[in-house]
């Protein structure tokens, strides 16, 4: 019997692919995931419209968060997820926070902390200065900056409000409630009928 482990995967795309509209770009994207032989969709939000981050650094995302079950290690799902970028034509040359035609983030898998406590809260300390210039050189779980993200958060509560940091043990629920008021400024969620299937 296979063990599956449940990754929550954040997608988000600004930049067309050729004539493809941002919500068509995750759908594919949803579809590829899914047809993966290691992969497999269990929920995904509804897609939302967000403005860039931060503010001013490019055109409105498309947003989206799905759970995933599967047989993959962390590092060779990032690995995957990568590789999903790459074919859709992401430059990884351009800097942090640049307007990408696909970003798909590992931000979770089940209650793993990678490295270790330390390192994950040394990275949720990292002044916003320090956030745009340094990246870091391993994958870090959960997202070091999932707790302050509006655009990753409202589409996380819609398929999995019950998840909890397994650090803080805050709720996804909490942590939105959590935010300043205007955390969620500009950001709507996409009519059901406007989505497409991503099968």
């Amino acid at each position: 019997m296979v063990n599956l482990s449940f990754g929550i995967v954040a997608l988000g795309a600004n930049l067309p692919v050729s004539a493809q509209s941002l919500w068509a770009t995750l759908g594919s994207t949803l579809g590829i995931l899914h047809k993966h032989a290691d992969i497999s969709i269990c929920s995904v939000s509804r897609f939302w419209k967000t403005p860039a981050f931060p503010a001013g650094s490019g055109p409105d995302y498309a947003n989206a968060v799905a759970l995933v079950s599967t047989k993959l290690s962390p590092t060779a799902l990032l690995t995957e997820l990568h590789r999903i970028e790459a074919g859709a034509g992401r430059d990884r040359t351009n800097g942090r926070w640049s307007a990408r035609v696909l970003d798909l983030d590992l931000v979770a898998y089940d209650r793993v902390i990678l490295p270790d406590a330390a390192h994950v809260e040394s990275w949720i300390d990292l002044p916003l200065d320090q956030q745009k210039i340094k990246a870091p050189d391993q994958l870090i779980l959960p997202h070091p900056r999932l707790q302050d993200r509006a655009f990753v958060l409202a589409p996380m509560a819609e398929i999995v409000p019950n998840w909890r940091h397994p650090m803080t043990s805050r709720t996804v629920a909490q942590m939105l409630a959590d935010l300043p008021p205007d955390a969620l400024a500009g950001i709507q969620p996409m009519p059901a009928a406007d989505l497409p299937a991503f099968a």
